[in-house]
């Protein structure tokens, strides 16, 4: 049997931190001695490690409720809860891929002959004169989520006016379209690069993001033997 003290040293945990662990089911309770000292496994230890791995996969909060939950679960329950797990990272992993592909497409439109846009807004007619498309396609855009126009009044109504960042989402839109991306994969892409704000250095930004996401993969495999464990043994 190991002390808190020991268990502290193997795992890099704090004293504190094993309590509180402990107290929030992330391990098992631990025996007690007759002085009323805890009393600690191996299986503790290698808990431990399995939590900081998985923490650091899905974060500490989804962490602490997963191992918890698996304990109590029923074993169907429990391991789909545990094989729900990677679906997060590979839809942050889309994610990062798609910005990288809509940033692709940034940079094709600096290098070429492309038609520089000569004012801060367009209207419906001159973007889709622009880019070779309806205006009807454009609206059709803006339904599906790939758009954001604003709306200016006129003396017959409401019309459209595209802002720069209108411009570059259509423009991306179209290469990825013609690319043969579909609405769903578009809108992803789109979403991505809005969510970067800052395209400046999206390239460097987009790499650490997907390394990272590789490291966290990497860390929930590594857990996920133990977790297997953990359900087969509860």
């Amino acid at each position: 049997m190991l002390t808190v003290t020991a268990v502290a040293t193997a795992t890099g945990y704090s004293v504190q931190q094993i309590r509180d662990l402990e107290r929030l089911g992330v391990i098992p309770t631990a025996m007690r001695a007759p002085n009323g000292y805890r009393q600690f496994g191996a299986d503790h230890v290698r808990d431990l490690h399995a939590y900081r791995d998985l923490a650091e996969a899905v974060g500490p909060v989804e962490a602490r409720h997963a191992m918890r939950a698996i304990r109590a679960l029923p074993l169907a329950e429990a391991a789909s809860l545990i094989c729900a797990l990677p679906a997060r990272l590979e839809w942050e992993r889309d994610q990062a891929l798609a910005a990288r592909a809509a940033l692709r497409v940034i940079e094709a439109e600096a290098t070429t002959d492309a038609e520089p846009v000569a004012a801060d807004t367009m209207t419906i007619t001159e973007l889709s004169r622009a880019l070779g498309l309806r205006a009807s396609t454009l609206r059709f855009w803006e339904q599906a989520g790939l758009l954001t126009p604003d709306r200016v009044e006129t003396r017959s109504g409401s019309a459209r006016r595209y802002p720069l960042i209108a411009i570059r989402d259509a423009r991306i839109t179209t290469a990825l379209r013609a690319a043969g991306y579909g609405i769903p994969e578009v809108r992803q892409a789109i979403t991505a690069i809005r969510d970067l704000h800052d395209v400046g250095d999206s390239r460097t930004t987009l790499d650490n993001r997907l390394h990272t996401i590789a490291r966290r993969q990497l860390a929930l495999l590594r857990a996920a033997a133990v977790l297997a464990e953990i359900i087969r043994d509860s």
